[in-house]
């Protein structure tokens, strides 16, 4: 009777607490792989690579055993790095990966509960969410280096066409298409190894059930108790649940992202200067050419940044003192952007609308609406002949009509035949002269509202242009000697500090630009606002996430000034440390108030600040 007992377990894998789809046992005739399926002996006509395969393995079991531990290791190494890695750059040190993921614990457990089909089915979609998680993490850290901000499932999927747009422009076209074929190739790479591995560790867990189930259960426990008592790491708590979390922030974006529709609706239906009539606006303005004037990237950082602050000071006084004594005088403030490090349609649109645009849903949304921007308004009147000096803009760009610019002069149109420093394809020096031969410099003709993009500034910042005579700028072809002085951005952006030094001299040179055009064509009905439209990218602002920008109003006819003098605003191009900060959406309606029939009073003329900084 016991031998009858014997030989039924033996026979009957079910009996013996073996899984019937693990795969046959292993006997002499038919040695078991590591993956859990028979090896074909010698006589198995299983093709030569199969039979190359297996004599190898017999004649080398010390290396094929070190092949298969070493794969095996590295399956679960690729597992465990999907779990933990963390999606922000700096946050990549050794502590990070020396922790116990909830979600892996969790997903053992389920995986050894399972039967056979449901347990392959689940090993194979978790691995290859797993590949998207890790593909998610990693755009995570490209956005947080250069927007300080992770990935919108909902709204940012347009961006990787802009960023491949930067690539060609940067580095050319085949640049662009090495980094495509990259991604591609990563994006696929990452999620077949991630799959094989989740199916090797289950296949592994499965034919040492009981030694797996043990592992799993003390791991759970030591979770428990970690988050408990608090175990840390040099500050980096033992157990994590950091996927989870993610995911569900992630999951509350998605719907926030949803909702912004209609909210963003809401808001733009409301404008307090809809019925103003057209003789109403402006009235402090008339007769004077307005120039609203972005220099890129122009952040808080430049100012405050113990590195830079002493060449911008110097920069910026010696621009007050050149301005004063031509006769301007300049007041100076705080602006917050609804973006950083990128985006800088994001923040033109906010400034000129008076709405906060953070996403691209809502910038879509304004353009395609019929929203008052302060160009709008100023087209309105009629008294001014509204222009846009757009030297970035290279090729169709439909959303120019919408902000109401009677003529657009994007990089063809400004006569440079340059060479382009890096991504900027117009540097500002040639931009402000072009501006003065094009449209200020005319004879006979009405103001101008214009607004003016600043794009030498732009990342990365390698090489600079410089300032040159303004008689000798020609069509911009003396720059081709000039770029050859500059650094190179690949060996640059190897360093840190190098990347900040760039920075900084290209500031240098736009607020040199603008300051040197002032003083030699401004007069006694010229109004410049010029502004930055957000901060640098992370590499520059050393991890800060305010997102300030400086703004100032320089003019020469006091009446000007004295409308904003409630505003409290610094003497001079430099904004002091506790200047007042407004969102950059509130400037459109406090300056349209500031300058209508009732002068700065608050609450005057048609309308006050929005102060919608949402």
């Amino acid at each position: 009777m016991q031998l009858f007992t014997r030989s039924r377990q033996l026979s009957d894998p079910t009996e013996s607490g073996a899984d019937p789809d693990d795969g046959p046992a292993e006997t002499p005739e038919h040695p078991v792989s590591s993956a859990g399926t028979p090896e074909p002996s010698e006589e198995t006509p299983d093709g030569p690579a199969s039979t190359r395969r297996d004599r190898w393995r017999r004649d080398h079991p010390r290396a094929a055993r070190g092949v298969t531990v070493g794969t095996t290791v590295l399956a679960g190494a690729l597992l465990l790095f999907a779990l933990l890695v963390p999606n922000r750059v700096e946050r990549l040190a050794p502590e990070a990966f020396l922790r116990i993921p909830a979600e892996g614990v969790l997903l053992a457990t389920l995986l050894l509960a399972l039967p056979p089909r449901p347990r392959r089915i689940t090993a194979v979609v978790s691995g290859a969410l797993l590949g998207l998680l890790t593909v998610l993490k990693m755009v995570d850290m490209g956005f947080h280096q250069v927007l300080a901000r992770p990935f919108d499932l909902v709204l940012d999927w347009i961006l990787f066409d802009d960023a491949a747009e930067f690539v060609r422009e940067s580095f050319g076209r085949s640049g662009q298409i090495l980094a495509v074929i990259g991604v591609i190739v990563l994006f696929v790479a990452l999620l077949v190894l991630m799959t094989l591995a989740a199916v090797r560790i289950t296949n592994l867990m499965v034919r040492h059930r009981p030694a797996a189930a043990r592992t799993t259960l003390v791991l759970g426990v030591v979770w428990i108790t970690c988050v408990t008592l608090g175990v840390q790491i040099t500050g980096v708590p033992l157990a994590t649940k950091g996927t989870a979390e993610m995911l569900g922030n992630r999951a509350e974006q998605v719907r926030a992202g949803l909702r912004d529709a209609r909210v963003f609706e809401q808001e733009a239906a409301v404008d307090a200067f809809a019925g103003t009539p057209p003789d109403q606006l402006f009235t402090g303005l008339r007769g004077k050419d307005v120039l609203f004037t972005f220099i890129e990237s122009y952040g808080r950082v430049a100012i405050d940044d113990p590195a830079m602050a002493e060449p911008i000071d110097a920069v910026l006084k010696e621009g007050t003192g050149t301005l004063k004594a031509a006769g301007f005088e300049s007041r100076s403030g705080w602006l917050r952007s609804p973006v950083t490090g990128a985006g800088s349609w994001l923040a033109h649109s906010t400034f000129l609308s008076g709405l906060w645009i953070k996403n691209q849903q809502r910038y879509r949304s304004l353009t395609t609406s019929d929203r008052m921007t302060l160009t709008n308004y100023f087209r309105k009147t009629g008294d001014w002949r509204t222009v846009g000096i757009v030297p970035g803009v290279r090729r169709a760009w439909p959303e120019g009509k919408y902000f109401g610019l009677d003529h657009i002069y994007d990089s063809e149109h400004l006569g440079y035949q340059g060479p382009y420093f890096s991504w900027t394809p117009v540097p500002d020096q040639f931009t402000m002269e072009a501006f003065e031969r094009l449209e200020h410099g005319r004879k006979d003709r009405q103001p101008i509202m214009a607004e003016i993009i600043l794009a030498s500034s732009h990342n990365p910042w390698s090489p600079n242009a410089r300032m040159i005579d303004w008689d000798d700028l020609g069509d911009g072809s003396v720059f081709h000697e000039i770029k050859k002085e500059g650094t190179d951005p690949a060996e640059v952006w190897q360093d840190p500090e190098k990347v900040r030094t760039e920075y900084r001299k290209s500031i240098e040179y736009s607020l040199r630009s603008l300051t040197e055009w002032m003083e030699r064509y401004g007069d006694e009905d010229t109004v410049l606002v010029f502004l930055g439209d957000h901060q640098p990218v992370p590499t520059v602002t050393a991890g800060s996430t305010d997102k300030d920008v400086p703004i100032t109003i320089v003019a020469r006819d006091e009446k000007v000034l004295d409308r904003v003098a409630d505003w409290n605003w610094t003497d001079g191009l430099k904004p002091a440390p506790d200047a007042p900060l407004w969102g950059m959406d509130e400037f459109r309606d406090r300056f349209m108030t500031a300058y209508g029939p009732r002068g700065g009073r608050p609450g005057g003329g048609s309308g006050g600040a929005s102060g919608a900084t949402g």
